[in-house]
């Protein structure tokens, strides 16, 4: 049972002429089912798929998800629902969320929430969940980057890329990322990667291919995608594998089936909302395992580049849309 307010701020996505606009508004406080927990939101992580779905009008909504956006939360356990035995209401936590992050409160799945490390305030806890998941599901869970095997980011500085490059350096592998502008890719290389290409003036897969004997790389993340697709695939290593999450330069290119004969590559693409709870909870349980030390150890930076009140939650998402951050943009729900 939730104890406290019955309604709350939240930012919707609403019909305005012929498109949609992030708009702020009143909605009951939800209520935790059972092996959920409500949090008092304190801080909510902004990331590519809330613009997506903004200008898709919103998203394929599932039994029990809600059409509020934000995928990410970092705030405090205020009830519990029935069988949760994980967590205890007064405990600080980040979240991985099914929607509804864009509010005062929010609803977690017991298994998508992690301990909030101590050593970061509440605007840095909320950019970890959605983008550390989806960097650990799609890049060592499904793309299987081994212990001694190299890893290529195209889109180094967005949220994804930040959080890649240096969990992937972190765990020790050799990192290479493509950035827009020299000074990005040197940004790439701060955060440890062994090598930033700058897009607009290097061929990247001549690049990679230079620095690793012309072997090329084992995985490449890729949220690019369009005219992309080539250039990874010269790129990868035999056995290589591309993961595609985004579609920055679009969605639609043209395959040379040949490249992916010749070297046994593997392409594949992966959405994470839609992916079940359990998978989600292993995700977690991997993440706290072999990275939260290094997150709690300061080995590791969020890197906020810019947070946003929740009013101003359209700002943020244009923010994020033009491209102009390094690094998280994160609306702050409460006064830090």
């Amino acid at each position: 049972m939730n104890h406290g307010p019955i309604d709350m701020q939240a930012v919707e996505f609403r019909p305005d002429g012929p498109g949609f606009i992030a708009a702020v508004t009143r909605r009951r406080v939800p209520v935790a089912g059972p092996g959920e927990v409500l949090i008092a939101v304190h801080a909510a992580g902004v990331n590519g798929h809330d613009i997506h779905q903004l200008h898709a009008g919103g998203h394929p909504l599932r039994p029990g998800e809600t059409d509020i956006p934000g995928l990410e939360v970092s705030g405090e356990i205020v009830a519990l629902g029935e069988g949760v035995s994980r967590w205890s209401v007064g405990d600080r936590v980040c979240a991985l969320l099914r929607g509804g992050g864009y509010a005062e409160y929010a609803i977690a799945p017991e298994g998508s929430c992690f301990p909030k490390p101590a050593n970061l305030g509440w605007v840095e806890a909320a950019a970890l969940p959605e983008t550390y998941c989806t960097v650990w599901s799609n890049v060592f869970i499904d793309g299987a980057l081994g212990a001694d095997e190299t890893f290529l980011m195209n889109g180094g500085t967005s949220g994804i890329g930040v959080a890649s490059i240096q969990i992937a350096h972190a765990l020790g592998r050799r990192v290479f990322a493509t950035a827009r502008g020299a000074q990005k890719a040197r940004q790439c290389e701060a955060l440890g990667a062994t090598r930033g290409i700058d897009y607009e003036t290097e061929d990247f897969a001549e690049v990679v291919m230079a620095s690793t004997d012309n072997r090329g790389v084992d995985v490449i993340l890729d949220i690019v995608a369009g005219d992309y697709l080539s250039k990874d695939l010269g790129a990868l290593a035999e056995g290589g594998r591309l993961v595609f999450i985004g579609g920055a330069r679009g969605f639609s290119a043209e395959l040379d089936i040949r490249k992916l004969m010749r070297k046994r590559l593997r392409v594949m693409g992966s959405l994470l909302r839609p992916r079940p709870d359990a998978f989600k909870a292993r995700v977690v349980s991997e993440l706290v395992e072999h990275v939260w030390p290094h997150v709690c150890a300061g080995r590791i930076d969020p890197m906020i580049d810019r947070s946003f009140m929740l009013a101003d939650a359209a700002s943020a998402i244009a923010h994020v849309e033009g491209r102009h951050h390094i690094g998280k943009v994160v609306l702050e729900v409460k006064p830090q």
